[in-house]
């Protein structure tokens, strides 16, 4: 079982020490990063105040075992920065326990009910996690990012949380 916390300066270590390189910072943080990752990046990404970043924690030892944010921007909340830190960990069920806690902060603490996130078309076991949720692609959005001289294409999905409540 997981929970969350909020995300302070004492937890930046483990967060910078699981992005290993270029490409893993892009698939987890967006361009907003460059990598190395660095605490300046962190505070200067965590100074906007429409943005709450979660340390996710293994409730049975007090380990940390991810990390997640919400951006408020537009009416909508917007989901990103989900990182399972072991890969050993993934896909067993974690992201999709991540994703819950999260919409239920937002529909707990917030007036937002349009959620949406982005996902890279070849990260399948993201897509799938987060259908599992009730996200659905949004067809008419995709975002495009050059990584290391590949082009990465962004799918959109989105979810309402009054029809998730259902």
């Amino acid at each position: 079982m997981i929970c969350l916390e909020n995300f302070e300066k004492k937890d930046y270590s483990e967060l910078i020490n699981s992005v290993k390189n270029a490409k893993d910072l892009m698939q987890f943080g967006g361009p907003e990063f460059t990598f190395p990752l660095t605490e300046e990046q962190i505070d200067k990404t965590l100074s906007d105040e429409n943005r709450i970043a979660f340390r996710v924690v293994n409730v049975s030892n007090g380990s940390t075992i991810g990390h997640c944010e919400i951006y408020f921007k537009d009416n909508a909340a917007k989901l990103g920065r989900i990182l399972i830190f072991d890969k050993n960990q993934r896909g067993k069920g974690i992201g999709e326990q991540m994703v819950i806690l999260l919409l239920q902060f937002i529909s707990e603490n917030r007036k937002e009910r349009n959620v949406e996130l982005n996902v890279f078309d070849f990260n399948i076991g993201a897509q799938k996690c987060y259908e599992k949720v009730g996200f659905v692609i949004n067809p008419d959005k995709k975002l495009i990012r050059e990584v290391e001289g590949e082009t990465w294409t962004a799918l959109n999905m989105v979810l309402n949380l009054e029809e998730w409540k259902k």
